[in-house]
């Protein structure tokens, strides 16, 4: 499995808007096993999205889905700033499929 942790910042005031485009028309992306967005609850302007997918291929395959390409297009100019970002390698969880 292939995992991403990743920080994004919003433009001050337009992080509830970032977010409802990041999580707009996730189902049925393939190979994709969880995709998690959270608040940081220390700064107002920053997410936090979480990422589980089958391989490293899947993911970036992902990247060229029309409905991924609209969310990008939408999301990226609410975007002030990417943060940390690391790669992890699942091995398994809670709500995890194996």
């Amino acid at each position: 499995m292939y995992g991403l942790i990743g920080k994004i910042k919003a433009i001050p005031g337009r992080r509830a808007e970032l977010a409802a485009i990041l999580l707009d028309g996730l189902r049925g992306l393939p190979g994709c096993f969880s995709y998690i967005v959270a608040n940081d609850p220390t700064d107002a302007d920053a997410l936090w999205v979480t990422e589980v997918w089958q391989d490293a291929a899947s993911h970036r395959a992902s990247l060229a889905l029309p409905g991924v390409q609209a969310a990008i297009a939408l999301g990226r100019p609410l975007i002030a700033a990417f943060g940390e970002r690391y790669e992890t390698e699942p091995i398994g969880g809670h709500g995890l499929a194996a």
